[in-house]
């Protein structure tokens, strides 16, 4: 069966680059997270604020809708996932849902923000951190760190997930 998977992560991990990689070597739809903020959110996060679970709430239910629609099919998405409670919501819409944690160090992270055309600014980077709460052992998932390249975290993905590559005919 075809790997359902959410890469997460806090802003600027590089969540879009490694979930194409992935959704690329499986053959998978892919969909990025943000696509699934209301006009709302991003106003709110362009202005520096950060979102509350009420903000979150319609958002993660949209993404776990998508997770669902794709759960015979398999799919990538990105999502922050920043918090179990979120990932909960994720799991109970698609209880196959394995989750890709990327990790990195701060500095390089907020360069990386620094450094894109994106909504979300460097000053929330803190406010994400503080957010985040790692993947437990009883989730089904694992972190990588973000210094490798998105395929080559893609391969210790695959490495660990047991996944098998899409057959080609």
């Amino acid at each position: 069966m075809l790997p359902l998977v959410v890469v997460m992560g806090i802003s600027g991990v590089g969540k879009s680059a490694v979930g194409h990689e992935l959704a690329d070597r499986f053959g998978v739809d892919y969909a990025d997270g943000d696509d699934f903020h209301s006009e709302a959110n991003i106003a709110k996060m362009s202005a520096g604020t950060p979102l509350t679970d009420e903000d979150r709430w319609p958002w993660l239910a949209d993404i776990g809708a998508w997770l669902a629609a794709h759960d015979t099919v398999g799919g990538v998405i990105s999502c922050s996932a920043l918090r179990r409670a979120y990932r909960d919501v994720l799991v109970h819409a698609a209880p196959r849902t394995q989750f890709l944690h990327l990790t990195g160090d701060h500095d390089l992270i907020k360069s990386r923000m620094e450094h894109r055309d994106h909504f979300m600014p460097a000053s929330l980077l803190t406010s994400q951190e503080k957010t985040l709460e790692p993947l437990q052992p009883d989730e089904n998932g694992w972190a990588f760190d973000i210094t490798p390249s998105p395929a080559e975290i893609v391969d210790a993905f695959v490495a660990r997930a047991g996944q098998p590559e899409e057959e080609t005919a």
